[in-house]
Order: C-alpha cells, then structure tokens, then sequence
C-alpha cells in the first residue's frame, strides 16, 4: 500500500483520507490551521496522524487538496520539501461562477504546479472530476489522471486502485488541461439537468 500526505482539511481531503484508510494506505493529514489539520487526524482515526506545515511530507503520495489558487503558492513555499516526491494536483481552476477556466488557454495548474516544483518531483493530476460526496460514497467510479513520469503515474494508480477505484492513464502532463475542462464539462451536466450525483467514466462495451 501507499504513504499518503494530505495538504488539506476540507471535503475532498476528508473524502480521500477516509477512502485511503479504508485501502490499507498510511495518511498524514497537512494544514496551515494545526489545530484543523490534527482534528481531520483524529476525525479519520485508524492511524492517521497530523504533520507540520512546511516540513517534509512523510508520505511518497502528496495530495494537494486545496483550492486551486493556493496550489502553486503553496507548492513554492514548501520548495525543496517537496522533492523527489509525487505530487497529486486534485484542483479545479475555475472561474468565480464556474462557467470557465480561470487561468490561460495554454496551460493548466497541475502544468504550472511542475514548473514551481523542484525538477526531481513529479506532478500528476487526478480526482478532479469527481465530487467530494461521490468519492465518499465509495462506489467503484474511474478517476482521470496525467503526468509525465510513467513510474510516478503507476505508482498512483496502484493508489487509486487501493481506493476500489479505476485509474485512467489520459497521457502526459499536457493532458492535465484537458482533465480541468473535464471538470467544467461535469459542472455544466450537474447544473443542467443531471444533478451533482454524477462522475464522468468511460464505457468499454463491446463495439460491432
């Protein structure tokens, strides 16, 4: 099983964290409010433990469960902490009202996340479509995923597995775009009829 880090204390962390311990994984629960962070711990229970802000993660997994606009600040202040681990980008750049992607057409956060990371830690996005309730629910949902390193994207996947998830494997980091108007895409269906139990999955039916 895996050694998870969780930046965060909000839904998706609380929804990872439990689904994580469930797996058999290790979690380490990370936040800027301590006191917040060791209340996720012990909300968790079965091991999970708090750490400190800005030291070494323990777990070779760091999730970042945060939103989107912390994510790149936070990942320069950590700095060298970070390196040689992979880091998982769950974040959804979107826009005040949901209705876009608030960051350039050209890229994405996990992207921008890899280029304030030291070089030898790789970046994978994942989770991003999938709602924090539905994740909770624990129903075998696929879960999109890109990065550049194919050890770091293998080593995530065996993650999600442990989770009784399905990993997908949409490519390299360049990809990670694509995945966060993914997430876009499965704000419009919510609103718009489908409601917000939902995720997005690939059908492997047989084809004539």
């Amino acid at each position: 099983m895996s050694s998870i880090s969780i930046i965060g204390a909000g839904n998706m962390a609380t929804a990872i964290g439990t689904q994580a311990l469930k797996g058999g994984n290790t979690v380490e629960v990370i936040g800027r409010d301590a006191d917040k962070a060791a209340a996720l711990a012990r909300t968790l229970g079965n091991g999970a433990t708090a750490g400190t802000w800005g030291a070494v993660p323990t777990g070779d997994i760091v999730i970042l469960a945060v939103l989107f606009a912390g994510a790149v600040p936070i990942v320069r202040e950590y700095g060298d902490a970070l390196a040689d681990k992979i880091v998982v980008d769950i974040t959804n750049p979107f826009n005040a009202d949901a209705t876009g992607l608030a960051i350039p057409q050209d890229t994405s956060v996990a992207q921008m996340i890899a280029e304030a990371a030291p070089a030898s830690t790789h970046v994978v996005k994942a989770f991003n479509t999938l709602f924090s309730h539905v994740l909770a629910a624990g129903s075998p949902v696929d879960v999109f995923m890109a990065g550049h390193n194919t050890q770091a994207k293998a080593n995530v996947s065996a993650f999600i597995t442990s989770l009784g998830l399905r990993p997908r494997d949409a490519g390299d980091l360049s990809m990670a775009h694509w995945l966060e108007g993914a997430g876009l895409l499965e704000m419009g269906l919510a609103r718009n009829g489908l409601g917000f139990n939902l995720s997005l999955a690939v059908n492997l039916g047989t084809t004539i």
